[in-house]
């Protein structure tokens, strides 16, 4: 048999296909293969170059550009520069086309900055220097210098340069220790094997001198899959998997170091190809802006179309008397359709400033700056961490304001995943360890064998040195002691419980693992073999040998997955211990063993030995080993470890409630674990009726009777406020479990109904406060959130996570927060924000989310206001121009309005306003859902149509009182008349001055900032004007605005109209305010005048006996509820089709 068929015939069952397509040869150390084998062809693969930015030094501008034109409001002000560049149009193209510079150069800046931040993060990572073997020598080259076949020396702390087979490692039994956390979160260390025929190779000329290829596949983004094989020397081969796999980004732990061939470089990298760019989250202020961006283009081309039929229209009338020398020609006559158009393109370029280009270049900036804000707060800062929070993307800061459900992940993010050892139950009786310290004799009859299996029933290392990832550890009275490290926090905790209670583990050597028993008598167990935790089976095991000979197997995992497999031993006692550690919070495992014989040990052996070398089916026939091997198991005992609830959880828990958030707890723990942690995290309180959709009740009843029984539950919330903001509330709490949610979503048949179990599992979901989900896989909880975004109320979905199996999740929700955890940086990496502690959530939402949305919503509003006041009367002046497109203001004036005049006071404000205090709105979290901000309140349509009246008004104002006090008027003292320049400027000034002064009056925070911007701005208008019009400029052809502000100025009249327009302006909304913050104020704005006179909101607005009855709730209903109503001030009742009623009473005492 050749080289190619072997490796055909491989290949096949390897993969198992009958055909191998796209595979990989790899020749270690570049050697040809020797005489006799298949032609030797020489493979182009990438180099090890990464590259994460999207531009370069020569597409930078034509790639850029194009992005940026796939906007549609650039698009559209680029086809306006265009039409003025083509036709006669009444304005300069200037005025468009700085502006548009202006926005794309600007955004460009900020595009090209972050990408040369990437650049350099590539740089720094492809110049790493990395160890290569040569010639039986070491030789350092930078890291993009890589090829497939190197032979690479990594050494410890080092991280892998590329994807690498192991080789040999400076451990005697060809292990390595490695975390893996920039790649799936883990944190832990995980132990990989050299390939058993290279293993001896530990020198740099032995490993040169080997001749060997890799076949591989191509490659592909699983983690933890790998089909491949080794040929040596063309004379065996030896099929590889995933434990003999370094990956690019993993970090050597434990060993000194290890030698490995490149076998995927660069962007083949699995870290590269699991580099899940985030689809574009577009929050729901953009979408109102959109919407409203629309609304507005539909107002300009009616403009313009009604201006161009009225033109027309009195043009063609019988008694328009045009002059002589404007007669049309025959020419003109025969082109009147052209005309037309033309006419209809130069009214859409004189109106197009309506639409406001400038504003998504402000709501950028507001948007990158306004994140620097969580970024410097010192109360998101972690002292053990050394971190503050991140902002990975600007985009969605106002989106923190409008959250409505918060799902989240349990451990590490709601606890500190930092584990502790509580007691343990042997054979009934418990064992706590500062009770055997104290004294406890060990009664039970298996307490030796349970503590030896706890001992042996792992894979924690044990590490004797001062420094692990940069922090001191082991270091007792100055000289180093031992410590324990292992890929489970769990492990660890068990194997340090047990040496408080006198059972010592001291070292892996030789393949006999040493322990120090209670007597401090080393015993010694040899090693034989390891049968891996997965979470299928949900237990690991592991076969010994001890001094006199007797081969034992110890077994742990979860009890649902032991018990079952045992036939002796004291159950009920170890369960009924299990479930009452489980109620209170803590992890449990349960311990078992068995004895082997030589017969039971040989077949062990021969069966884990035939699935390890099978080339077809590998894992399952492990499977079907370990499934064989454990049974038949003799109970010891079992564990209890706490994962302590992290600091101020339960508070923000209790916050999000109060702030009308839906707090949903999804988690892959048992239910029991995490029914315990949800009440202690305040997430279900005892007054909660919990329901219940569980395989254990879907296998007493079908899934479709449990489904109709929890829709039918009378789900009325009931929410007392007293007058002293008590709150005694009567809610439901469902807890659903992996298992049953699969047969939720499930599709099926229509005829079978179940197409309707989702919309019924929603209709129970909203009746309920809380929901907690446990045994979740990460797909089913990324479908969860998934389910709750597409729900007919389209909510504002939040996810946080800490760990890899919660990215998904984090990705699908609309807003997206790591945690900065002890499981890696994986969900911090992909998530929108990240934060150090779970308790930092609170301010995140509450207050920064908060200010962001209600500036954000100003500053939108604010633009299609200011910009309805510019160019309405623009419409307005063509009914009295002839319809003959002349601009009412100056170039110079239409140019600046949005750029330099009006855009610093409004980007200021929506940086640093703050409507209320920051401590009141950590004091009141309801201030988060009250009606003027929840459901994107700011930007409804109502609020839209107001400010445009608004707008209207002020325009109307401008024009019609700046035309009036012109009629017939002479406002200079030696009686000349103002002219059309004079009128249109006193116009743009009445309107930069009303609009400046109208965000002046929305200021509630005034610092030396506002007062710089805001009067700056207007000192700056008069200064321009008056520069613009006092100097004849040599590079302008005329000059029509010469002397015209400096002449208006000396007209006392002008100063009069100026001032009292602008105060006529201004009145309405001044009335507005007033009006509305006496007699129907805000929630936020009765909260900041309870704060100022001290007293309670509640107690204040409930002056007077109101009642605002539901149809369906009658008063003795409200009786009903045992509460002594002389107290009672506020009623909140919940029907069950989800709607709201307040019921509002003030009895006497």
């Amino acid at each position: 048999m050749d080289f190619s068929v072997l490796r055909n015939l491989i290949s096949r069952y390897c993969v198992g296909e009958e055909y191998w397509v796209d595979s990989r040869t790899v020749y270690i150390g570049h050697k040809e293969p020797p005489p006799g084998a298949e032609a030797y062809i020489l493979q182009r693969y990438p180099d090890n170059r990464i590259v994460s930015s999207k531009y370069t030094l020569w597409n930078f501008i034509p790639k850029n550009l194009f992005e940026q034109f796939r906007r549609i409001a650039n698009f559209y002000f680029l086809l306006i520069f265009l039409v003025q560049l083509i036709i006669d149009t009444p304005t300069s193209p200037v005025t468009s086309g700085l502006p548009l510079f202006f926005v794309i150069t600007v955004t460009a800046i900020k595009q090209g900055y972050e990408d040369w931040l990437r650049h350099k993060a590539d740089c720094s990572i492809n110049e790493c220097p990395v160890d290569v073997i040569q010639q039986g020598a070491v030789v350092r080259t930078e890291s993009h210098k890589l090829r497939v076949g190197d032979i690479v020396m990594v050494r410890e702390d080092d991280t892998f340069p590329c994807d690498l087979i192991l080789l040999s490692s400076s451990r005697d039994d060809g292990t390595c220790y490695v975390t893996t956390a920039s790649l799936d979160g883990e944190s832990s260390h995980k132990t990989y094997y050299a390939v058993p025929d290279t293993m001896a190779f530990v020198t740099e000329q032995e490993v040169d001198s080997l001749h060997a290829t890799i076949e591989c596949e191509q490659p592909q983004p699983d983690l933890y899959k790998e089909c491949l094989c080794i040929y040596i020397c063309l004379l065996f081969f030896r099929p590889l998997g995933a434990e003999n796999l370094l990956l690019r980004g993993a970090t050597l732990k434990n060993t000194e170091h290890i030698y490995g061939v490149a076998i995927y470089t660069g962007m083949d990298t699995k870290m590269a190809l699991n580099y899940q760019s985030k689809s574009q989250k577009r929050s729901a202020v953009e979408k109102s802006m959109n919407a409203f961006l629309i609304v507005y283009l539909c107002m300009l081309i009616g403009k313009a179309l009604i201006n161009t039929v009225l033109k027309y229209s009195w043009q063609w009338s019988s008694d328009h008397d045009e002059p002589w020398y404007n007669q049309r020609t025959e020419i003109d006559r025969e082109r009147h359709v052209i005309r037309a158009f033309t006419d209809f393109l130069a009214f859409m370029v004189l109106f197009n400033y309506i639409i406001p280009v400038s504003m998504y270049v402000t709501v950028e900036m507001q948007k990158f700056l306004g994140s620097y804000f969580i970024a410097w707060d010192t109360d998101m800062y972690d002292e053990d961490l050394g971190q503050g929070a991140q902002v990975n993307t600007s985009d969605l800061n106002e989106e923190l304001g409008q959250v409505e459900y918060v799902f989240t992940d349990k451990t590490g993010t709601l606890t500190e995943n930092c584990m502790e050892f509580i007691e343990c139950c042997v054979d009934g009786h418990i064992y706590i360890p500062h009770a055997i310290c104290n004294g406890q004799i060990l009664s039970a009859d298996h307490e030796d064998l349970f503590f030896r299996a706890l001992c042996l029933c792992h894979t924690v290392q044990v590490k004797e040195e001062e420094t692990v990832d940069g922090i001191k550890m082991g270091l007792h009275q100055g000289k180093p002691t031992s410590f324990y490290i292992s890929s489970s926090p769990d492990e660890v905790a068990l194997v340090e419980g047990m040496k408080r209670l006198g059972y010592t583990y001291l070292r892996l050597k030789d393949s006999h693992m040493e322990i120090l028993n209670k007597d401090d008598e080393i015993e010694r167990f040899e090693l034989l073999h390891v049968l891996n935790f997965d979470s299928v089976r949900r237990r690991m095991s592991v076969i010994v040998r001890s001094s006199a000979g007797e081969n034992l197997l110890f077994c742990k995992g979860a009890d649902s997955s032991i018990l079952p497999r045992v036939v002796s031993g004291k159950v009920e006692q170890v369960r009924a211990r299990v479930e009452q550690n489980a109620v209170e919070g803590l992890r449990t495992l349960c311990v078992a063993y068995r004895s082997l014989s030589p017969a039971d040990y040989e077949e062990a052996c021969h069966r884990l030995s035939a699935a390890k070398l099978a080339l077809q089916d590998r894992d399952q026939r492990l499977m079907q080993a370990y499934d064989f091997i454990e049974r038949d198991f003799t109970l010891l005992g079992a564990t209890a470890v706490e994962d302590r609830l992290q600091e101020k959880a339960a508070d923000t828990i209790e916050s999000l409630h109060k702030a009308g958030m839906k707090v949903w707890v999804l988690t892959g723990d048992k239910m029991e674990t995490a029914v315990a942690t949800c009440y202690a995290s305040k997430l279900f309180r005892r007054s909660t009726q919990i329901l219940e959709l569980t395989k254990k009740r879907t296998e007493e009843q079908s899934l479709h009777e449990v489904l109709f029984d929890l829709s039918r539950t009378p789900c009325v919330c009931v929410c007392v406020f007293m007058s002293r903001l008590s709150v005694d509330c009567q809610d439901y709490g469902l807890i659903i479990d992996g298992a049953t949610l699969s047969a939720v979503l499930k599709p099926g048949p229509e005829s079978s109904g179940s197409g309707n179990y989702r919309e019924i599992f929603l209709e129970i979901c909203r009746n309920c406060s809380a929901v907690l989900c446990c045994r979740m896989a990460p797909l089913q909880k990324a479908q969860i959130v998934k389910l709750i975004k597409a729900s007919k109320e389209h909510p504002i979905t939040l996810a946080i996570g800490d760990g890899a199996n919660d990215v998904s999740m984090i990705l699908e929700a609309h807003v997206g927060i790591g945690i900065m955890g002890k499981e890696g940086r994986q969900a911090a990496r992909n998530s929108d924000y990240a934060i150090p502690k779970f308790k930092h959530l609170k301010k995140m939402l509450l207050v920064h989310g908060h200010f962001y949305y209600i500036r954000i919503a100003e500053l939108v509003q604010y633009f299609f206001y200011k910009n309805v006041c510019f160019i309405f009367p623009q419409f307005l002046y063509q009914f009295y121009c002839g319809f003959s497109q002349q601009p009412l203001y100056d170039t110079a004036y239409l140019t600046l309005y949005n750029i330099s005049f009006t855009s610093l006071p409004i980007l200021i404000y929506s940086l640093i306003e703050k409507h209320v205090s920051v401590e009141t709105l950590k004091r009141d979290p309801s201030l988060y859902r009250s009606e003027d901000v929840a459901k994107n309140s700011l930007l409804c349509w109502p609020v839209f149509l107001y400010w445009t009246c608004l707008g209207l008004f002020d325009a109307c104002i401008f024009f019609f009182g700046a035309y009036f006090l012109f009629d017939n008027t002479t406002f200079t003292s030696n009686g000349q008349m103002f002219g059309n320049w004079t009128f249109g400027t006193l116009i743009f000034t009445v309107l930069v001055f009303t609009v400046t002064l109208k965000l002046a009056l929305d200021t509630h925070l005034w610092t030396w900032i506002n007062h710089f911007v805001i009067w700056g701005s207007l000192l700056f208008y008069v200064i321009f004007s008056l520069l613009w019009g006092g100097i004849i400029w040599p590079f302008l052809n005329y000059q029509r605005m010469y002397y015209v502000f400096m002449q208006m100025l000396s007209s006392g009249p002008a100063w009069l109209g100026i001032i009292l327009l602008i105060t006529l302006s201004l009145l309405p909304d001044v009335v507005k305010k007033v009006l509305c913050r006496t007699m129907c104020p805000t929630a936020t704005e009765r909260q900041a005048t309870a704060s100022e006179n001290g007293s309670d909101v509640f107690q204040s607005s409930c002056t007077h006996v109101r009642c605002i009855w539901a149809s369906d709730i009658s008063l003795e209903e409200v009786r009903g509820l045992n509460v002594p109503l002389g107290q009672l001030d506020l009623v909140y009742i919940i029907i069950p089709d989800g709607h709201a009623v307040a019921v509002i009473l003030s009895l006497p005492q």
